[in-house]
């Protein structure tokens, strides 16, 4: 068997035993592979399988690991809670990483609760393997709201006793008295990109008002993502009474709190407490929905036991500038331009359908890799291009920042250098267009450097079919596939890229939004923060009762790059 054909055999879920048993060792190596041979098939007759996978490790030979490409492997040591044993390689990792760091890596510096069926949701632990230990580590605080959350929700669930009390005030136009639980209900709406970020959001409010958060599953939520919580299901029942509504809910529903304020219905002295209200927080919202964002009408609504919301916008920026939330979210987040980065990690691991999609691709064409640069294009002209306006920027902006080394027109072979780099790239698109450009302009040219250059694209869906399961999963897994690589390119206003980047704790550099299919000059810019842009922010004072530009309010909200009439999180040091 030739080499090229055991790698193409080989794969994450072969051990390390079969890899011995296929590979044919040269002459000088028969001797040491047959004796190594003898024991591995000893060990397998006389000892379980921790012990196996330790006299596997304590036997590696280090050349033939390099053969195979062991040596850049991160091991997973079986765990009885875990219930798995995985040798995967996951590309460029320091060689002295070790087992014991790994293992306590797998819970994401603390994010993570112990303890859940590893087989039901294998991206749960097996993250770790794929991504980069992150430098922004969540605070004590953040770690224990997270504790108190899941056992929050562990007691006011759906079903539980409390849940079930709770719901009986459903039944009356009214709220009868305190109750144990409250929630806030998120409407399944939009995009799955903004699915993502607005579910972040919900549930960052959440935390901030000791409320349950519980997800209408809409048609692929559960096909989409693992359950984040402990014991109880995050999803909304399918008996809830108020879920036929949800489709008609808009700014003039009945119980929309803004028409209820603008028509004073209710107020802040209002003694009747409604037994629910409907939140209309998308991008039409009008002047009375935004008042969710002042204080005194937080006051009122921390009595409402029911909130339903529906939103497409990443609405965390305005919760920094809502007064009593304000110690709160210093407490949670003391870099504060990390708040999708933790919740969004917390929050949603990719199901096993979803986590295959993504594994099986990263194995085949980025673990080897020793960088991985990611570029993700949206383009939002009605026309699916390719534009060669649009490849221009993209150019001028790896190349003018050094992502990609250049490429030698005039050459047909350029010397290698003496350790020439294999450099993958992920581009995302609904158009196969300008990956095709890509490819061919660095297959049929070397590059100045010497190193070799890879492009992959997953999918070109050529439209977004919101509605279709197969192409939101493959959707995810390449929002997730993205969030992998080391260096990341974005395009304006994409909730597709946002997500990317947060997972990933990566400041993209943003391509500009073409004007007049022109390709803007210059063509990029460097995040301030990894933190998502919201879209559609107020710009009131409440206090003041007047327009203000909430981008200046406090230093930590400053205007998008992107966008700029957006709000996002920064840090300080976010601007370096």
């Amino acid at each position: 068997m030739d080499l090229n054909s055991f790698r193409r055999r080989s794969s994450p879920s072969n051990s390390t035993d079969q890899r011995l048993l296929d590979f044919e060792p040269p002459p000088s190596k028969r001797f040491w592979f047959s004796s190594m041979k003898l024991t591995r098939i000893l060990a397998a007759c006389l000892v379980p399988l921790p012990l196996l996978i330790t006299l596997s490790l304590i036997f590696r030979h280090q050349p033939f690991d390099q053969i195979i490409g062991f040596a850049d492997a991160r091991v997973l040591v079986a765990e009885p809670q875990l219930n798995i044993s995985t040798s995967v390689n996951a590309g460029s990792v320091d060689d002295h990483f070790k087992a014991a760091d790994l293992l306590e890596d797998k819970l994401l510096g603390g994010l993570l609760a112990d303890g859940f069926d590893a087989a039901s949701c294998l991206s749960r632990y097996q993250s770790c393997l794929y991504r980069k230990t992150s430098p922004h580590k969540p605070s004590p605080y953040l770690l224990s709201k997270l504790r108190n959350y899941e056992d929050l929700h562990r007691r006011c669930g759906p079903y539980t006793l409390s849940f079930n009390k709770t719901l009986e005030q459903l039944k009356s136009s009214h709220s009868i008295g305190s109750t144990d639980c409250k929630y806030v209900v998120w409407i399944s709406f939009s995009g799955l990109g903004n699915r993502i970020l607005t579910l972040a959001s919900a549930f960052l409010y959440a935390l901030l008002t000791n409320r349950v958060l519980l997800v209408d599953p809409g048609k692929d939520m559960a096909d989409l993502f693992c359950e984040p919580f402990p014991d109880k299901s995050w999803l909304l029942p399918q008996d809830f009474p108020i879920t036929p509504k949800f489709k008609d809910f808009n700014q003039d529903s009945p119980h929309c709190f803004g028409k209820m304020l603008k028509n004073n219905i209710i107020n802040t002295s209002t003694e009747l407490v409604p037994s629910y209200l409907y939140l209309h927080l998308a991008h039409d919202y009008g002047d009375h929905d935004k008042l969710f964002f002042c204080d005194e009408n937080q006051a009122f609504l921390a009595k409402v036991p029911w909130l339903i919301m529906k939103t497409n916008n990443y609405f965390v920026p305005s919760l920094f500038l809502i007064q009593s939330f304000e110690h709160e979210l210093g407490r949670l987040f003391p870099e504060k331009g990390t708040v999708f980065h933790h919740l969004g990690r917390y929050l949603f691991h990719p199901s096993n359908h979803v986590w295959g999609l993504i594994t099986r691709y990263y194995q085949a064409y980025l673990a080897k890799a020793d960088e991985r640069l990611g570029i993700q294009i949206r383009v939002f002209d009605s026309d699916v291009g390719p534009y060669k306006h649009v490849i221009d920027q993209i150019l001028a902006c790896i190349l003018n920042e050094k992502l990609l080394p250049k490429v030698n027109m005039q050459e047909s072979v350029v010397s290698l250098s003496e350790k020439p780099k294999l450099k993958a790239v992920l581009m995302t698109s609904l158009n196969s267009g300008y990956y095709e450009i890509m490819r061919n302009m660095y297959w049929e040219h070397p590059t100045v450097s010497g190193d070799f250059v890879g492009f992959y694209q997953p999918s070109h869906e050529e439209y977004q079919q919101t509605e279709k399961g197969l192409h939101n999963r493959k959707a995810w897994a390449e929002m997730y596939l993205l969030s992998l690589t080391d260096v990341l390119v974005t395009s304006s206003w994409s909730t597709f890229g946002y997500v990317a980047q947060g997972l990933g704790g990566l400041r993209p550099w943003i391509l500009y939004k073409p004007e007049n299919r022109t390709a803007p000059d210059p063509p990029c810019q460097r995040a301030m923060s990894m933190e998502p842009c919201f879209h559609a922010p107020p710009f009131y004072d409440c206090k003041a009762k007047k327009g203000i530009d909430t981008g200046l309010v406090v230093p930590h909200v400053k205007h998008c790059e992107d966008m700029s009439w957006g709000l996002k999180v920064v840090d300080g040091h976010d601007e370096l």
